[in-house]
C-alpha cells in the first residue's frame, strides 16, 4: 500500500516537511536521515524508512520533539533527497544554494 514500490534489501524512502529551519545538531536525533532547509522556511527529512511501523514512529518523534509536521511524501528510489514536487510552486530551493 506504500507509494513507492521497493525491494525487501531497499527500505522504501520518504520526505518529512516540518516548519522552521533545523540546526545540524538536530542530525543525531534522525540517525540516517539527511535535512535540508529549504528557503520557503522549511526543513525536509529525507531518509529511509523500513516499514510503517517505522514511519509512525519517526512521526511520533517529530510530534514528541514538538516540530510542527507539514507533510510526509514517499521519494522514489531515483529522485535522490528531493520530494516529488515543483521547486517553483513550492519553495523547495536549499537555502545557501
Amino acid at each position: 500500500m506504500s507509494g513507492t514500490p521497493t525491494t525487501p534489501e531497499e527500505p522504501a524512502r520518504y520526505a518529512i516537511r516540518v516548519r522552521g529551519h533545523l540546526d545540524d545538531r538536530w542530525a543525531a536525533r534522525f540517525p540516517g536521515f539527511s535535512l535540508t532547509r529549504r528557503v520557503d522556511g522549511t526543513t525536509v527529512l529525507t531518509g529511509p524508512v523500513a516499514d510503517q511501523a517505522a514511519l509512525h514512529g519517526w512521526l511520533r518523534r517529530v510530534r514528541d520533539l514538538g516540530l510542527p509536521l507539514i507533510s510526509v511524501v514517499p521519494v522514489a528510489p531515483d529522485a535522490g533527497t528531493e520530494p516529488p514536487t515543483s521547486a517553483a510552486a513550492s519553495g523547495d530551493e536549499e537555502v545557501g544554494s
